[in-house]
């Protein structure tokens, strides 16, 4: 931390010389060899690495010096602006208040189709970490900025180019796994405001979201023991943005387009990777409505169907046990009411 705090000094002693800013625009990540074989400039980098602060005892307005040096260099300088927008969305804290508004603009700018990926990608990155603050209704009165500009940044940020038919390699690929991860992480926790709905449905992310379905689903299931390295969550996300964004609320077909069969194994999915996704600190709220579409669409599921779910449900309750206290009665009560109905569904078919 006390290298971060060195280069404030150097960048407030620049201050408005373009002379000093030149200088100050040699900051740069530097690995150890032994830390990680991938170069900072490589995109898997951007998503597998993360920075870990000892003794954060700083504030929110530590960090604004870094949104004004992004304000200066984010327009001639990708790799510095890249940087900066990794550094902010590791920080446990974000700007202040007062700076706020800057730096979601500066997200947009960054997040635009123009830019080049690793900017676009690290804006996306700065973006989740800074989704609670961009849910929140003090955020979102600004609608012009935030809900207009900043809902349609994110989906460029994903899909730079919309109507083409993107690459099956390279940053801006149809799927990447890390990216649309926290892409859906980050829409799904949008979606607990109902404002941001519309703006969903209008730019293009519930589209978005649905052409997906195929992808993020897409890795076997074991019934006798669990394999969840290399899986990732984001059936769970996309069943959360599904269930808390209504057609009624969007007047869009595009929920409509999704067959039962597809709900069903997102249903299922989602409550095998349930585990992966309890740290979530919204987890919880969903489980209610999770549980009644589970049970709106598993009438047609199989005996090993049923069976997994039953061993999932049991799997996250044994999890819940060690959690807070709200944790725990939200987790029992919900798996309770599933367990029994899946349990009374596979009697009938066992008999």
């Amino acid at each position: 931390m006390w290298r971060l705090d060195m280069c404030r000094e150097i960048y407030s002693r620049a201050g408005n010389s373009p002379a000093g800013l030149q200088q100050a625009q040699s900051f740069r990540f530097i690995v150890k060899p032994n830390e990680s074989p991938l170069a900072p400039s490589a995109p898997a980098w951007l998503w597998r690495h993360q920075i870990l602060w000892q003794n954060n005892s700083h504030l929110p307005k530590d960090f604004d010096w870094l949104v004004d040096y992004l304000d200066n260099v984010y327009s001639n300088n990708y790799e510095t602006a890249g940087d900066i927008l990794v550094l902010l969305s590791s920080m446990r804290v974000n700007c202040s208040p007062a700076i706020q508004r800057l730096y979601i603009e500066k997200l947009i700018t960054c997040m635009g189709s123009s830019m080049p990926p690793r900017l676009r990608h690290a804006a996306l990155r700065a973006a989740h970490s800074f989704r609670e603050v961009l849910a929140s209704a003090d955020v979102v009165d600004d609608a012009d900025m935030v809900l207009t500009k900043f809902s349609l940044a994110i989906l460029t940020a994903v899909c730079p180019q919309l109507g083409t038919t993107p690459t099956d390699d390279g940053p801006d690929c149809f799927f990447h796994p890390d990216r649309d991860l926290c892409y859906l992480e980050l829409i799904f926790a949008l979606a607990r405001n109902s404002v941001w709905h519309p703006h969903f449905s209008r730019d293009g992310h519930i589209d978005r979201c649905t052409s997906i379905i195929a992808k993020s689903c897409d890795f076997k299931m074991h019934n006798n023991y669990k394999i969840y390295r290399g899986h990732q969550p984001h059936a769970f996300y996309l069943v959360g943005i599904f269930l808390r964004t209504t057609p009624e609320e969007l007047s869009v077909t595009s929920l409509s387009s999704i067959t039962e069969h597809q709900w069903w194994n997102m249903m299922r999915k989602a409550w095998y990777l349930a585990v992966l996704v309890f740290g979530n600190t919204h987890f919880v709220e969903l489980l209610p409505v999770l549980v009644e579409r589970t049970k709106k669409y598993m009438c047609s599921a199989s005996g090993s169907d049923l069976e997994q779910l039953i061993d999932d449900v049991d799997d996250l309750m044994r999890l819940a046990k060690q959690g807070r206290p709200e944790q725990r009665e939200g987790v029992a009560v919900a798996a309770k009411e599933l367990r029994g109905k899946a349990s009374d569904m596979l009697a009938k078919i066992s008999q």
